[in-house]
């Protein structure tokens, strides 16, 4: 990693001073602090790499230098499903998948030689070209999934994860309300749409329920296992 490390600083050199890019001392400064972390990163926590060096430069200045990093081919820019831009390295010859904790936010970078053969064979089969492609799964990460609480109300469930109604509480009320809806003890719903705010969709027999945020916690739901 440090040769390759090497060659892209050289590759940096070369192509920031050919294009004539202003302020090459400072942009290289951003570059080594890039390349010192292995982690996927935001404006922000490069910005406070740098402070930690006692390197101060704007976020709009490392923002353009990472900008043009990825013209050139030096960083690669994510917008994962959170909507948050990270910028990773990009080496030449490298690819690999994204694993993403919906919950912790934590990336974990995965290659299998198995699945990158078999989405070849896929495009193949169906005789497309295909030039580049990238895989995102997002889960709950093995971390998260330890200090997961085992019973939640089902406000608390996350976007994407299956869970089982464990119970129904807020008084025969409520518990009629969602009788009615056709929710009972011991189905498995999907979440559907959780973003933190507002109403919930879980879908239940290839039908959706939508429950405002009130409601939904009235029902306490643990994982599916």
């Amino acid at each position: 990693m440090r040769e390759i490390h090497s060659h892209e600083r050289r590759q940096f050199e070369k192509l920031f001073k050919q294009e004539k890019i202003d302020q090459f001392e400072d942009r290289f400064k951003i570059l080594e602090a890039f390349l010192q972390t292995e982690q996927h990163v935001t404006i922000n926590s490069l910005w406070l790499i740098l402070k930690d060096k006692k390197i101060n430069l704007s976020s709009e200045f490392i923002e353009e230098t990472l900008e043009l990093m990825c013209r050139f081919g030096l960083a690669q820019k994510n917008r994962f499903d959170n909507g948050i831009v990270h910028y990773e390295h990009r080496h030449l010859g490298q690819h690999h998948d994204h694993m993403i904790c919906t919950k912790c936010g934590k990336i974990i970078e995965f290659k299998d030689d198995q699945l990158e053969q078999l989405q070849s064979q896929v495009v193949s089969a169906f005789g497309f070209h295909m030039l580049q492609h990238r895989m995102e799964i997002y889960g709950i990460c093995a971390d998260c999934l330890k200090s997961r609480e085992r019973l939640m109300p089902l406000m608390s469930a996350r976007q994407g994860e299956r869970v089982i109604i464990k119970d129904l509480v807020g008084g025969s009320k409520a518990r009629l309300r969602l009788l009615s809806m056709g929710l009972r003890i011991g189905d498995v719903l999907e979440v559907i749409t959780n973003n933190g705010q507002g109403q919930i969709v879980v879908a239940l027999d290839f039908h959706r329920y939508v429950l405002g945020r009130g409601m939904s916690r009235k029902v306490i739901v643990g994982p599916q296992d």
